[in-house]
């Protein structure tokens, strides 16, 4: 099984990038004003919370949470560098980009966890996208998932090289 010893520091920094690509590259495509914006950010929060309590994940996700929790290795100073000063636009397509460097990687190095990593990727992305109704006004109306966010999302997973 992968772990983060099978990744040089570099390719770990991806590895932990991947898990805020996924939420950002969903949160960037469409605004969802403040309040949708705040829901958005803190959706992926319990995907790693779960990740973490279920004895099934995958001993990759478990080290990839452990290590994002603790983000003391500066992964997040490198994923700051990477998004800084860009814009919405710029932001989906750096972390679409940074997904599909991940997906290459992971096939690599840790071919036998890709998949469940890669899926727990895309429900990341799932969880961001439906946390905010979209186009609504004062609650009313608008829709869970936006037309630029079911774009995203098969974007995603074709960046994650997953068919659906």
């Amino acid at each position: 099984m992968a772990n983060k010893d099978d990744f040089t520091p570099e390719e770990w920094t991806k590895v932990l990038e991947s898990i805020v690509a996924a939420g950002l590259a969903v949160s960037a495509v469409d605004r969802s004003g403040w309040w949708g914006t705040l829901k958005e950010a803190a959706a992926s929060t319990p995907a790693l919370a779960e990740a973490k309590r279920d004895p099934n994940s995958s001993e990759l996700i478990t080290a990839a949470v452990a290590a994002f929790e603790k983000s003391s290795d500066g992964s997040i100073l490198a994923m700051r560098e990477r998004f800084a000063r860009a814009d919405p636009t710029e932001c989906v397509q750096r972390s679409l980009e940074s997904l599909r460097e991940v997906s290459v990687l992971l096939d690599a190095k840790a071919p036998d966890e890709a998949v469940a990593f890669k899926a727990w990727l895309r429900e990341i992305s799932q969880k961001v996208a439906e946390a905010a109704v979209e186009g609504s006004f004062l609650g009313f109306g608008g829709v869970r998932v936006s037309d630029a966010e079911k774009a995203t999302l098969r974007d995603i997973s074709k960046a994650l090289g997953m068919t659906s």
